[in-house]
Formats: C-alpha cells, structure tokens, sequence
C-alpha cells in the first residue's frame, strides 16, 4: 500500500503564494512537485480562509500590548506606595524609639 505524503506548513504556503502570485501556474506547480489538483486547491482555500486569522492576531497583539504597559503602570505606583510606607514605617519606629516607646 502506497504511504501518504506530508508536507511541511512553509512549503503550502510557498506553493500557494506562488499559485496566486501568478509566478507560475496551478499546472506547472502540479507537475513540478508531483501533486493532484485537488491537493493545490485545498491549500489554497486552507490558506485564503486563514488569511483574516493573521489579522485578528495583529489585533490581538495590540491589545496585549495596551494591557502590558497598564499593569507596568500598576507596578510603578505600587512600587513608589511601597517606598513611601517603607519611609513612614522607619520615620515612626525611630520616633517612638526616642520616645521611650
């Protein structure tokens, strides 16, 4: 029995960005790699219909960003409150330690 062939995820797109660049065509790329039409066709709406998903990654990334520099800000503030209660703190001890406290 014949083993199916499999293919990395570069060379699909590779196929495909050529098919629908125009470099060469659906035929030429068939013969050249020994592949069915059926097969090239398949990739090309696999790949057309995960195009938008690039996209809405972009996005995605866009908002993590905003959220990132929100919680350095978050830190930020807690850092210089923790300093200032540190400062308090010591400024009290040292106080009721001359105070006989």
């Amino acid at each position: 029995m014949a083993r199916r062939r499999t293919f990395k995820p570069e060379f699909k797109a590779q196929v495909v960005l050529e098919d629908l660049s125009g470099v060469r065509s659906a035929a030429e790329l068939c013969r050249e790699h020994n592949l069915s039409p059926q097969v090239l066709s398949r990739w090309k709406a696999q790949f057309l219909e995960g195009a938008p998903a690039i996209f809405a990654a972009e996005q995605c990334r866009g908002d993590e960003q905003e959220r990132i520099v929100e919680l350095e800000r978050m830190v930020g503030r807690l850092t210089m409150e923790l300093d200032v209660a540190k400062k308090a703190s010591s400024i009290l001890s040292s106080l009721s330690s001359r105070n006989g406290g």
